[in-house]
Protein backbone atom coordinates (compact mmCIF):
# COMPACT_ATOMS: atom_id res chain seq x y z
CA UNK A 1 0.00 0.00 0.00
CA UNK A 2 1.33 3.39 -1.02
CA UNK A 3 1.10 5.95 1.80
CA UNK A 4 1.89 9.61 1.15
CA UNK A 5 1.88 12.69 3.32
CA UNK A 6 0.31 15.65 1.51
CA UNK A 7 1.27 18.99 3.00
CA UNK A 8 -0.73 22.01 1.82
CA UNK A 9 1.70 24.94 1.90
CA UNK A 10 1.63 28.53 0.67
CA UNK A 11 3.36 31.81 1.37
CA UNK A 12 0.21 33.96 1.45
CA UNK A 13 -1.12 33.08 4.89
CA UNK A 14 -3.65 35.74 5.92
CA UNK A 15 -2.48 35.95 9.53
CA UNK A 16 1.27 35.41 9.09
CA UNK A 17 2.49 35.67 5.48
CA UNK A 18 5.66 33.69 4.82
CA UNK A 19 5.36 31.69 8.03
CA UNK A 20 6.49 28.42 6.43
CA UNK A 21 9.87 30.02 5.71
CA UNK A 22 10.38 31.44 9.20
CA UNK A 23 13.50 30.22 10.95
CA UNK A 24 13.39 27.39 13.48
CA UNK A 25 16.83 26.42 14.80
CA UNK A 26 18.54 27.42 11.57
CA UNK A 27 16.10 26.11 8.97
CA UNK A 28 12.70 27.20 7.60
CA UNK A 29 9.64 25.78 9.35
CA UNK A 30 8.69 23.83 6.21
CA UNK A 31 12.03 22.02 6.18
CA UNK A 32 11.69 21.19 9.87
CA UNK A 33 8.27 19.66 9.17
CA UNK A 34 9.64 17.62 6.24
CA UNK A 35 12.44 16.32 8.49
CA UNK A 36 9.92 15.18 11.06
CA UNK A 37 7.59 13.55 8.51
CA UNK A 38 10.53 11.50 7.27
CA UNK A 39 10.74 9.81 10.66
CA UNK A 40 7.37 8.08 10.14
CA UNK A 41 7.58 4.30 9.81
CA UNK A 42 4.76 4.25 7.25
CA UNK A 43 5.01 7.30 4.98
CA UNK A 44 6.50 6.40 1.60
CA UNK A 45 6.43 9.84 -0.01
CA UNK A 46 5.98 13.46 0.96
CA UNK A 47 4.20 15.79 -1.46
CA UNK A 48 4.20 19.54 -0.92
CA UNK A 49 0.92 20.84 -2.35
CA UNK A 50 1.42 24.51 -3.10
CA UNK A 51 -0.20 27.05 -5.40
CA UNK A 52 0.55 28.38 -8.87
CA UNK A 53 1.20 31.83 -7.40
CA UNK A 54 4.62 33.29 -8.19
CA UNK A 55 5.15 33.85 -4.47
CA UNK A 56 5.14 30.06 -4.02
CA UNK A 57 8.11 29.47 -6.32
CA UNK A 58 10.20 29.35 -3.15
CA UNK A 59 8.01 26.54 -1.84
CA UNK A 60 8.64 24.47 -4.94
CA UNK A 61 12.37 25.26 -4.77
CA UNK A 62 12.47 24.13 -1.15
CA UNK A 63 10.70 20.87 -2.00
CA UNK A 64 13.25 20.19 -4.76
CA UNK A 65 16.15 20.97 -2.45
CA UNK A 66 14.72 18.55 0.11
CA UNK A 67 14.15 15.93 -2.61
CA UNK A 68 10.43 15.66 -1.96
CA UNK A 69 7.67 15.94 -4.54
CA UNK A 70 5.77 19.13 -5.26
CA UNK A 71 2.41 19.75 -6.91
CA UNK A 72 1.13 23.22 -7.78
CA UNK A 73 -2.55 24.00 -8.15
CA UNK A 74 -5.39 26.30 -7.14
CA UNK A 75 -4.95 28.51 -4.07
CA UNK A 76 -8.67 28.45 -3.16
CA UNK A 77 -9.52 24.85 -4.12
CA UNK A 78 -7.38 23.04 -1.58
CA UNK A 79 -9.47 19.88 -1.94
CA UNK A 80 -8.61 19.51 -5.62
CA UNK A 81 -5.01 20.52 -4.98
CA UNK A 82 -4.69 17.81 -2.34
CA UNK A 83 -6.26 15.21 -4.61
CA UNK A 84 -3.97 16.03 -7.54
CA UNK A 85 -0.94 16.03 -5.24
CA UNK A 86 -1.88 12.55 -4.00
CA UNK A 87 -2.29 11.34 -7.56
CA UNK A 88 1.31 12.37 -8.29
CA UNK A 89 2.42 9.36 -6.24
CA UNK A 90 -0.52 7.08 -7.06
CA UNK A 91 -1.01 6.90 -3.32
CA UNK A 92 -3.64 4.72 -1.68
CA UNK A 93 -3.71 6.56 1.65
CA UNK A 94 -3.41 10.30 2.11
CA UNK A 95 -1.86 11.50 5.35
CA UNK A 96 -3.00 15.09 5.58
CA UNK A 97 -0.75 17.37 7.61
CA UNK A 98 -0.88 21.14 7.39
CA UNK A 99 2.24 23.27 7.14
CA UNK A 100 1.08 24.94 10.38
CA UNK A 101 2.50 21.98 12.32
CA UNK A 102 6.33 22.20 12.44
CA UNK A 103 6.38 20.43 15.83
CA UNK A 104 4.48 17.37 14.56
CA UNK A 105 6.21 14.13 15.60
CA UNK A 106 6.30 10.75 13.88
CA UNK A 107 4.78 8.89 16.81
CA UNK A 108 1.59 10.96 16.68
CA UNK A 109 1.34 10.42 12.92
CA UNK A 110 1.99 6.69 13.08
CA UNK A 111 -0.62 5.99 15.75
CA UNK A 112 -3.28 7.47 13.45
CA UNK A 113 -2.01 5.56 10.42
CA UNK A 114 -1.97 2.29 12.37
CA UNK A 115 -5.64 2.69 13.31
CA UNK A 116 -6.52 2.91 9.62
CA UNK A 117 -4.30 -0.01 8.61
CA UNK A 118 -5.69 -2.24 11.37
CA UNK A 119 -9.33 -1.38 10.52
CA UNK A 120 -9.75 -1.39 6.73
CA UNK A 121 -13.50 -0.77 7.00
CA UNK A 122 -12.81 2.76 8.25
CA UNK A 123 -13.11 5.69 5.86
CA UNK A 124 -11.37 8.32 7.93
CA UNK A 125 -9.13 8.39 10.99
CA UNK A 126 -8.04 11.52 12.81
CA UNK A 127 -7.11 12.84 16.24
CA UNK A 128 -9.15 16.04 15.89
CA UNK A 129 -12.84 15.13 16.11
CA UNK A 130 -12.59 15.31 19.87
CA UNK A 131 -9.52 17.36 20.67
CA UNK A 132 -7.15 15.83 23.24
CA UNK A 133 -3.81 16.52 21.53
CA UNK A 134 -2.31 20.00 21.51
CA UNK A 135 -3.41 22.23 18.65
CA UNK A 136 -0.77 21.78 15.96
CA UNK A 137 -0.70 17.98 16.19
CA UNK A 138 -3.63 17.27 13.91
CA UNK A 139 -3.40 14.25 11.62
CA UNK A 140 -5.99 12.98 9.14
CA UNK A 141 -5.84 9.71 7.19
CA UNK A 142 -8.18 8.78 4.34
CA UNK A 143 -8.10 7.04 0.97
CA UNK A 144 -7.40 8.85 -2.26
CA UNK A 145 -10.39 7.05 -3.76
CA UNK A 146 -12.68 8.62 -1.14
CA UNK A 147 -11.34 12.12 -1.78
CA UNK A 148 -11.88 11.56 -5.50
CA UNK A 149 -15.55 10.76 -4.82
CA UNK A 150 -16.00 13.80 -2.59
CA UNK A 151 -14.37 16.06 -5.15
CA UNK A 152 -17.24 15.18 -7.49
CA UNK A 153 -19.93 15.57 -4.82
CA UNK A 154 -19.42 19.08 -3.47
CA UNK A 155 -18.77 22.56 -4.78
CA UNK A 156 -19.35 24.21 -1.39
CA UNK A 157 -16.50 26.74 -0.97
CA UNK A 158 -15.96 25.66 2.65
CA UNK A 159 -15.61 22.02 1.57
CA UNK A 160 -13.19 22.99 -1.19
CA UNK A 161 -11.06 25.04 1.23
CA UNK A 162 -11.15 22.62 4.17
CA UNK A 163 -10.37 19.28 2.55
CA UNK A 164 -11.99 16.91 5.03
CA UNK A 165 -14.90 19.08 6.17
CA UNK A 166 -17.37 17.17 3.98
CA UNK A 167 -16.38 13.95 5.79
CA UNK A 168 -16.48 15.44 9.29
CA UNK A 169 -19.99 16.76 8.78
CA UNK A 170 -21.42 13.38 7.64
CA UNK A 171 -20.75 10.83 10.38
CA UNK A 172 -23.92 9.02 9.33
CA UNK A 173 -22.40 8.38 5.89
CA UNK A 174 -18.76 7.61 6.65
CA UNK A 175 -17.03 5.31 9.12
CA UNK A 176 -15.01 7.70 11.27
CA UNK A 177 -12.55 7.02 14.07
CA UNK A 178 -10.86 9.39 16.50
CA UNK A 179 -7.56 8.81 18.29
CA UNK A 180 -7.28 10.22 21.80
CA UNK A 181 -3.96 11.25 23.30
CA UNK A 182 -2.31 9.23 26.09
CA UNK A 183 -3.15 10.72 29.46
CA UNK A 184 0.14 12.57 29.89
CA UNK A 185 -0.16 14.16 26.45
CA UNK A 186 -3.74 15.37 26.88
CA UNK A 187 -3.06 19.05 26.45
CA UNK A 188 -5.81 20.47 24.21
CA UNK A 189 -5.14 23.85 25.81
CA UNK A 190 -1.58 23.92 24.41
CA UNK A 191 -1.51 26.02 21.24
CA UNK A 192 1.41 24.64 19.21
CA UNK A 193 0.28 25.59 15.71
CA UNK A 194 2.04 28.22 13.60
CA UNK A 195 -0.48 30.86 12.60
CA UNK A 196 0.53 34.14 14.27
CA UNK A 197 3.65 36.00 15.43
CA UNK A 198 2.88 34.85 18.98
CA UNK A 199 2.69 31.23 17.84
CA UNK A 200 6.04 31.59 16.12
CA UNK A 201 7.62 33.01 19.25
CA UNK A 202 6.54 30.01 21.32
CA UNK A 203 7.52 27.41 18.71
CA UNK A 204 10.88 29.14 18.21
CA UNK A 205 11.60 28.90 21.93
CA UNK A 206 10.70 25.19 21.94
CA UNK A 207 13.09 24.54 19.05
CA UNK A 208 15.86 26.58 20.65
CA UNK A 209 15.57 24.54 23.84
CA UNK A 210 14.95 21.02 22.54
CA UNK A 211 16.54 20.76 19.09
CA UNK A 212 20.18 21.02 20.26
CA UNK A 213 19.55 18.21 22.74
CA UNK A 214 17.61 15.88 20.45
CA UNK A 215 16.92 16.69 16.80
CA UNK A 216 14.00 14.23 16.89
CA UNK A 217 12.37 15.56 20.04
CA UNK A 218 8.81 14.32 20.41
CA UNK A 219 5.57 15.44 21.98
CA UNK A 220 6.49 13.91 25.34
CA UNK A 221 9.57 16.11 25.49
CA UNK A 222 7.60 19.16 24.41
CA UNK A 223 5.00 18.57 27.13
CA UNK A 224 7.77 18.02 29.71
CA UNK A 225 9.44 21.28 28.72
CA UNK A 226 6.24 23.34 28.76
CA UNK A 227 5.05 21.76 32.02
CA UNK A 228 8.25 23.02 33.64
CA UNK A 229 8.05 26.41 31.93
CA UNK A 230 4.35 27.18 32.04
CA UNK A 231 4.93 30.92 31.68
CA UNK A 232 5.76 30.29 28.00
CA UNK A 233 2.18 29.21 27.34
CA UNK A 234 1.03 32.76 27.94
CA UNK A 235 2.87 33.93 24.80
CA UNK A 236 -0.01 32.89 22.53
CA UNK A 237 -2.75 32.10 25.02
CA UNK A 238 -5.03 34.91 23.80
CA UNK A 239 -5.04 33.79 20.14
CA UNK A 240 -8.40 32.50 18.94
CA UNK A 241 -8.44 29.57 16.52
CA UNK A 242 -10.54 30.11 13.41
CA UNK A 243 -13.32 27.67 12.57
CA UNK A 244 -13.98 26.11 9.17
CA UNK A 245 -17.54 27.48 9.20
Amino acid sequence: MQISAVVASRMTSSRLPGKIMMDLAGQPALIRLIERLRKSRYINDIVIATTINKSDDIVEDTAKEQKVLCYRGSEEDVLLRTLRAAEVTNTDLIIQITSDCPLMDAETIDVVIERMLENPYLDFVTNQMFLTYPLGFGVEVFRTSLLKEIEQLTQDPADREHVSLYIYERPETFHLSNIEAPVYLRRPNFRLTLDTVEDYELIRKIYEELYPINKNFDLYQIVNFLSKNTELLSINSTIQQRNAR
